[in-house]
């Protein structure tokens, strides 16, 4: 008999590339203890729902702004969450911040990747090339990326992995942004969701 594996929702807001990289090891096999079953944005149009398209995978729209509040927004969210019976969500580039209650509810449930090698630049307000800038202006010499379960602090919960990543002379936000997906959060992200999926159905 085939083994169960658990579902995951992935919350996205912007291109999905972190999304990808999780499509991606399910189809290496890096990712066998779970799939994707859904995709939700908090943003229209983002192209991280066509990914989720070609590979066949539902995606659902929830726009944070119109939902006019934070409770009904999450109302909908946990409703679709329920709907689909995920076991695991990934936060992949999602950018509304989700509330105690919320978070409390999915305990050790959601991860999130975060390209800094935490406790450096994270918290509240760091993040997407924020995150690199504020790196390159310090003057570090290693940076990297950090997957940690979510709970009520923004980038506050239990660290699952981390990767350092060299930081280069010549470096924009945006060249160093690539180096930590490409050698960083591509890799760490999807194997962190395997741990965490073969946990849940064990």
């Amino acid at each position: 008999m085939e083994q169960r594996k658990a579902r995951i929702a992935v919350l996205v807001s912007g291109g999905g590339t972190n999304l990808q990289a999780i499509l991606d090891a399910q189809i290496s096999g890096v990712l066998h203890s779970g799939e994707v079953t859904l995709v939700i944005s908090d943003r229209p149009g983002a192209y991280a729902l066509t990914r989720a398209e070609k590979a066949g995978v539902p995606g659902l729209e929830i726009d944070r702004k119109a939902c006019g509040g934070q409770d009904a927004f999450e109302e909908r969210l946990i409703s679709a969450l329920n709907e689909n019976r995920t076991d695991v969500i990934v936060l992949a580039g999602f950018l509304s911040i989700l509330s105690a209650a919320f978070t409390a509810r999915y305990e050790r449930r959601i991860l999130n990747v975060h390209p800094s090698l935490i406790p450096s630049f994270c918290g509240a307000g760091f993040y997407g090339l924020k995150v690199h800038r504020a790196a390159l202006d310090r003057g570090v010499k290693v940076t990297g990326a950090t997957v940690h379960f979510v709970n009520e602090i923004p980038d506050g919960g239990k660290i699952i992995a981390q990767k350092a990543v060299a930081v280069e002379p010549g470096d924009t936000p945006e060249i160093l942004q690539r180096r930590v997906m490409e050698q960083a959060e591509w890799i760490i992200l999807p194997q962190s969701v395997e741990q965490v999926c073969a946990e849940r159905i064990r």
